[in-house]
């Protein structure tokens, strides 16, 4: 089996330019073993002028980030330089299939940061989005969840994360958990495995 590298970004934006300032990968070898890697990014290598109050919020980088959270010292131990940690998601990916939620967005983030520190990023080309394997995997069963003639409404886009979730008899990602990086990362491995069957 190839190398499986569930992965989410939390980024400062949703433009060209955004940057990752949370990433979370679990990463599964080829016999089964799964680990987790979560990071902080140096707030001096984010670039915060060209963020999205918006973007902010949603993964809750005023609450969550070592750098900026009100009512403690600002830490530069739980922080890490972005060249390092593009270094090391480089080498635990190197090989391995992307698998996550419009993983494509978080591999052309990465990607891009890795180009301009001169890293290249060496992931398996073909990237996994739970999200329409989902949809493709309810679709496919319609029938025995009593639709026989037309595609279930959970499957028709805008498609929704909780009811994807929902539909596929899985609970509902913590409240705690919603939208950080490795949170969402594991996310991404249940609906997986919930498709796949699992590690195999």
């Amino acid at each position: 089996m190839t190398p499986l590298a569930f992965i989410d970004t939390e980024t400062t934006s949703l433009r060209h330019d955004r940057r990752a300032w949370d990433i979370g990968i679990i990463a599964r070898s080829a016999d089964g073993h799964d680990v987790e890697h979560q990071w902080f990014v140096d707030a001096d290598d984010l670039d915060l002028g060209g963020a999205d109050p918006f973007s902010l919020s949603v993964g809750k980088f005023y609450d969550r980030h070592p750098q900026y959270q009100l009512g403690r010292e600002a830490s530069y131990t739980e922080t890490e330089d972005e060249g390092d940690v593009l270094r090391m998601v480089e080498a635990i990916t190197r090989g391995a299939h992307l698998v996550g939620a419009v993983v494509s967005f978080d591999a052309d983030v990465l990607g891009q940061r890795m180009r301009a520190h001169g890293i290249c990023p060496s992931w398996n080309y073909h990237l996994i989005d739970v999200e329409a394997l989902a949809v493709g995997w309810l679709n496919g069963n319609a029938s025995s969840f009593g639709y026989k003639d037309r595609p279930l409404t959970v499957a028709v886009p805008p498609w929704k994360s909780d009811d994807l979730t929902e539909a596929l008899g899985l609970a509902p990602v913590p409240e705690d958990e919603r939208h950080t990086a490795l949170g969402d990362a594991r996310w991404a491995m249940r609906l997986y495995d919930a498709i796949m069957g699992g590690a195999q």
